[in-house]
């Protein structure tokens, strides 16, 4: 009794270290688990432009071929002009100097554009490739002054959130030399808005669903050449 009375302590000492090994490895695997199933946090990545290609359309019947498309497309021939490699040194010259010249600008001139020059600069951004030649955008042109100044309310609120919320500290940080905030007093004073949106699914002759390949990706090279000609 006096033996099992002196070890007692050393017994429950060895138990306690025990009980504290198990509660280590089990809070250690269970952080590793939430580790592993917690998504990696891009705050400069908004989960509206995530591609929706890899998500399958629940209208879309998988046995219908190619969505209900036209199997033979009529083959459109391609013609170019050939030019010498001084003149193509000389036009990528002058291509890049004209480029060169645009700019981010926060402040618009009011002065008038003629809009036959807005459907021809949205035109060309229409050329853009895309998945599938599915062409999966929209462009809308805004004029009237009333809706003008309402798409600058709404733009405005979202981006105070992006600036205070969504962005993180060191992307502000980043703006900060660039000056800049979620004011946009511009989208009243340019004559003209181009409002751009990206379709994530088409609508086939039947009324069922198309789907749109690489949506997102197609959309971001339209608005590229779309900079390109406003330029």
């Amino acid at each position: 009794m006096a033996l099992f009375s002196s070890l007692t302590p050393v017994f429950i000492a060895i138990v306690c270290v025990l009980i504290g090994v198990i509660l280590k490895k089990t809070k250690g695997e269970k952080e590793k688990c939430e580790t592993k199933s917690k998504p990696l946090s891009r705050p400069w990545v908004d989960e509206d432009l995530i591609d929706g290609t890899d998500h399958h359309l629940e209208e879309e019947d998988d046995d219908e071929e190619w969505q209900g498309l036209e199997e033979n497309v009529a083959h459109v021939p391609f013609f170019v002009e050939r030019y010498s490699e001084a003149e193509m040194i000389k036009r990528s010259q002058m291509f890049y100097e004209l480029l060169n010249k645009r700019r981010s600008v926060r402040f618009l001139s009011d002065e008038p554009v003629p809009r036959e020059v807005i459907d021809n600069v949205i035109r060309t951004a229409g050329t853009s490739p895309s998945g599938a030649h599915t062409e999966p955008w929209t462009f809308v042109v805004v004029q009237d002054p009333y809706l003008k100044h309402k798409i600058r309310e709404i733009v405005e609120e979202e981006e105070e959130i992006n600036y205070k919320k969504r962005m993180g500290d060191r992307w502000v940080n980043d703006l900060k030399r660039l000056r800049t905030n979620w004011i946009k007093e511009y989208l009243d004073t340019a004559p003209y808005l181009i409002l751009i949106f990206k379709q994530v699914y088409g609508r086939l002759p039947n009324g069922k669903k198309k789907t749109h390949y690489y949506n997102e990706i197609s959309v971001s090279i339209a608005c590229g050449i779309l900079l390109a000609a406003l330029q």
